[in-house]
């Protein structure tokens, strides 16, 4: 199972209206919880979260980790990626323009997750995924990209943009109106595709289209998600 969530049907209220699934941005508690419980509900297994920094650590997620206490937020650890190889439990993955990337192992039972802002893409998040992947023994990785900020609308400094393309040049992007911008995606599919690891690119830009929660666009707002497990 792996899916993208957007907005739709949950009972938070402006400025988090609908299917906020993030713990940390402000939102009462209880419409997290009742968020997360339809998630549940809909994927048919428990979800497991970390606490997103930014980073390039990867967590993972076996039985002694799921037993132990969780954060203040719900989640079993810090870091932007997690794998496990653990059926019957969901990885997610928390975005408002960041872009949420999905990996399974087509002949194991291993899944990960990674959440690839600026940050986590240019210190190679994704990449760090696959290794932890193929080190824990996965052999056929094949990964789905989910909607998030397009490089038309993610407008940077140029020297941001500079210090991004020389890690992933195809990210280099110019904004709408002629400034420079980064495209993440186009970058984080690169290091996939680079890696060896065939890749599913779901359309969607998270600033353009309201059904998704985008920081640049609103500010104060919640994350959807990107989900993915094995059932029993």
């Amino acid at each position: 199972m792996r899916a993208f969530t957007d907005r739709h049907d949950g009972v938070s209220v402006p400025p988090f209206a609908g299917l906020n699934l993030g713990a940390h941005v402000g939102d009462e508690p209880a419409a997290v919880a009742a968020n997360r419980a339809r998630l549940e509900e809909a994927v048919g297994m428990p979800t497991v979260w970390a606490d997103q920094v930014h980073g390039s650590d990867v967590v993972h997620v076996d039985a002694e980790l799921l037993q132990g206490p969780r954060t203040p937020t719900g989640a079993v650890g810090t870091g932007d990626a997690m794998v496990t190889d653990l059926p019957g439990i969901a990885l997610g993955v928390l975005v408002a323009d960041c872009t949420p990337v999905l990996v399974h192992d087509e002949a194991s039972a291993l899944v990960g997750v990674a959440h690839a802002g600026r940050p986590g893409m240019v210190a190679g998040v994704v990449l760090r995924l696959v290794e932890a992947m193929r080190g824990l023994g996965a052999t056929r990785l094949t990964a789905a990209v989910g909607p998030s900020v397009c490089g038309r609308c993610y407008e940077v400094p140029t020297e941001m943009r500079a210090a991004a393309a020389q890690v992933a040049p195809v990210s280099a992007a110019v904004t709408w109106s002629g400034t420079a911008a980064i495209d993440v995606a186009s970058g984080v599919v690169d290091q996939l595709q680079g890696a060896g690891v065939p890749v599913q690119w779901v359309a969607g830009c998270a600033r353009e289209d309201d059904a998704y929660f985008s920081y640049r666009r609103d500010g104060q707002t919640g994350r959807f998600a990107g989900v993915i497990g094995r059932r029993a």
